[in-house]
């Protein structure tokens, strides 16, 4: 077994590392003051084939395996956690159209997507139904060569600001097999959108609610088959967990990095920081913790890579494991810092206030923990170890 990154593993971090310290690390606090999406550094980072890391190459991505783009991610969030999310957001979406869209909506608007010159937001989640997506009430009723699309989504990243959306809503029966997935032009006639939500992090992109009112769309635009959305969106999550988990772990990294500065650099009673063994231990358990949460993460991306069919699972352990310990870690890094860790000069109560969320999206830590379960206590699973 070895877990040394390859050549081209090192390569593809490196080169994400050096645009999130040019690009991303320098404006991440003055975005999230003035709660500015940076959609132009995002193109840029399409440039480098970063809004497309897992879409097929036959359809304008680099096609690389989601281990290899875990650690794109990671690197990237050491610049700016909100950026780097809504770049996951955008890959999850446009992986989606690029591998269950039809040719023409392909030809459409895959070179777009993959390009970076558009984005996609990913539309779930509804006013009434959030852990119980499979509840969803957002409609899409056939009408000649069309659909027409109404309802509501809420909590959606990006929407206002993006130009397509990848909407789950209801062709059939009540349940998972009666919802089916649409991409939707965000400027379609009949789709309005709500305020920017005010958030406690994530200020460096848009969130907000987002109404259908019978909104045409072309019946090319259905991704896959009628009733296979809600399969399809769960698909979409597994790569999502490992992305928002990837995230939590290089926001941690960087406060790990900067708490360590820290305590070298600080004195109190006529001795450095790093000299008290009480603190000395908790950045051991800091860092111990960033390590094992890393390998679950690259472990589950491996799982997904292979077609284990246990994947979801590990996706689901991997999510809730990380995004705690990301969240652990930032808040450790701040305790470290003390009264600067929680004063806007120093990125610490960024760091914390922007992973506290990964804990909530992708689905809930809950709702992993509820995953996870009914896979051990499934007889037909297969090995979880």
């Amino acid at each position: 077994m070895d877990f040394n990154l390859s050549d081209d593993q090192r390569a593809f971090v490196e080169m994400a590392s050096q645009f999130a310290e040019a690009e991303l690390a320098p404006h991440a606090s003055e975005w999230d003051e003035h709660h500015h999406f940076p959609k132009e550094v995002i193109q840029r980072a399409g440039e480098l084939g970063f809004c497309s890391l897992y879409t097929p190459e036959e359809n304008g991505g680099l096609g690389l395996s989601r281990l290899d783009s875990a650690l794109i991610f990671e690197a990237l969030a050491e610049g700016c956690t909100a950026t780097t999310a809504m770049m996951t957001i955008h890959n999850m979406a446009t992986w989606m159209i690029a591998s269950w869209g039809t040719e023409t909506l392909k030809q459409q608007w895959c070179q777009k997507l993959t390009s970076g010159q558009a984005l996609a937001s990913y539309c779930l989640t509804e006013p009434g139904c959030g852990s119980d997506a499979a509840n969803l009430k957002t409609k899409a009723v056939r009408d000649g060569d069309d659909y027409l699309v109404s309802g509501s989504k809420m909590f959606i990243s990006g929407a206002g600001a993006t130009e397509m959306l990848v909407v789950m809503a209801r062709t059939g029966e009540d349940g998972p097999k009666g919802i089916s997935a649409f991409a939707v032009a965000a400027d379609s006639v009949g789709i309005e959108y709500g305020k920017a939500e005010a958030k406690m992090g994530w200020n460096a992109q848009p969130t907000r609610l987002v109404s259908f009112d019978s909104v045409r769309i072309p019946a090319a635009n259905l991704l896959g088959n009628e009733g296979q959305g809600f399969a399809l969106a769960m698909k979409g999550l597994d790569g999502g967990r490992i992305n928002i988990a990837a995230c939590s772990l290089g926001t941690a990294e960087a406060a790990l990095k900067r708490a360590k500065a820290y305590m070298q650099e600080r004195s109190q009673f006529g001795k450095p920081l790093a000299a008290f063994q009480a603190l000395q231990f908790k950045l051991a358990d800091m860092a111990t913790e960033l390590v094992a949460a890393r390998q679950m993460v690259r472990l589950a991306a491996f799982k997904l890579d292979s077609g284990d069919p246990e994947a979801s699972a590990y996706c689901a352990m991997a999510k809730r494991f990380a995004t705690d310990v990301g969240f652990t870690v930032c808040n450790e890094a701040l305790q470290l810092h003390g009264g600067y860790g929680y004063i806007k000069e120093y990125p610490l109560e960024r760091h914390v206030r922007d992973v506290r969320v990964h804990q909530i999206l992708e689905g809930t830590n809950e709702i992993m923990r509820v995953i996870i379960a009914r896979r051990l206590l499934d007889a037909s699973a297969g090995v979880i170890a």
